[in-house]
């Protein structure tokens, strides 16, 4: 009952070599033995935009962030598996929008979405559906949804067009896996079982927030790099380009690989670009980016995300900028 998220990462963590902890202690020690140098440095303007946009998108994120991993968690451990099999329709064309929806009710992070989707597949339930849930929990749950109300308070049709865009994306993208899939491009390895509940609780909140607190730290030094280092005119060129605009933050979507539950909050800070822009870049992010290609290349095999990755990344520019000319 257990074996839906947590099975992959013990077996990461137990592995030899420098981990994250490690750095962290090292960035740590750093920072004490030239905080005289680097305190000089900060003084300087440029920097303090830095530090300030950095610490703001840290801090309105962070509590989003955690309370996603810990739901992310609770979901994926005390959740069995078997639940979807006898909620959702028996029909496939049905089972895709009803489990797209299901995300609203069963959100999570991107970091736990693909080993769920891998599990409801091994208890029976179509592909098309767990990847549809795939997709969709980890861009419309409420949380994702609050973060992005918070990160745009003068822009609440932010919300509406991200739901919208991105559960369209889901299902649509089920829809094209029913009439295209093929069953021999998923490949499931072996999974182990955890010894308890409790054991393979925290180590789901564990991997979670080491990946997303990672990746969100990342994301928020890129955004904050970005409003200080590149000129204002290169990116008001960009900027004032409706197609370069849209591509340009869909790619950075994708290389930032930030969590659901904070990317509203970098998307906000990159405000030279229009809204359809940013739009796309919070439907691309949830969907496509470099983690999640390497969790769906682990989970489901090479041949698998080779195809859904570049298929799901234009259906999402496509759907995002069209939600976008519509509802912003």
């Amino acid at each position: 009952m257990t074996d839906t998220l947590v099975k992959d990462p013990p077996a990461r963590h137990g592995s030899r070599g420098i981990g994250s902890v490690e750095v962290l202690a090292a960035l740590l020690v750093l920072l004490v033995i030239f905080r005289g140098p680097l305190s000089g440095l900060i003084a300087g303007p440029g920097l303090q935009t830095w530090t300030t946009v950095f610490v703001s998108v840290l801090v309105q994120a962070v509590p989003f962030l955690v309370f996603g991993v810990l739901l992310s968690a609770v979901i994926a451990v005390f959740v069995p598996a078997s639940f979807w099999a006898r909620a959702l329709p028996r029909r496939p064309a049905l089972a895709v929008p009803a489990a797209g929806l299901a995300g609203v009710v069963l959100p999570g992070c991107e970091c736990g979405s693909v080993p769920v989707a891998g599990a409801l597949i091994r208890r029976g339930v179509t592909p098309a559906a767990a990847l549809a849930f795939l997709l969709a929990s980890p861009a419309i749950n409420p949380i994702v949804l609050t973060a992005t109300a918070v990160a745009f308070p003068g822009n609440p049709e932010m919300v509406l067009a991200r739901a919208v865009a991105s559960l369209a994306v889901a299902v649509l993208m089920g829809w094209l896996w029913l009439r295209l899939g093929r069953t021999d491009w998923i490949r499931l390895p072996q999974r182990h079982e955890h010894d308890g509940k409790g054991a393979a609780f925290w180590s789901a909140c564990r991997h979670d927030m080491v990946h997303a607190g990672g990746y969100l730290v990342i994301g928020a030094a890129a955004a904050a790099t970005i409003n200080v280092v590149v000129p204002e005119s290169w990116l008001q060129t960009l900027a004032g380009n409706p197609v370069l605009s849209v591509l340009a933050l869909a790619v950075l979507a994708v290389l930032l690989s930030i969590c659901s539950e904070a990317d509203a909050f970098v998307a906000a800070s990159l405000s030279q670009f229009s809204l359809t822009s940013r739009l796309v870049f919070l439907v691309v992010g949830p969907m496509v980016d470099l983690k999640l290609i390497a969790m769906q290349t682990g989970v489901f095999g090479r041949g698998f995300a080779s195809r859904f990755a570049p298929a799901t990344f234009a259906l999402a520019v496509l759907a995002g900028t069209a939600t976008g000319w519509v509802l912003l």
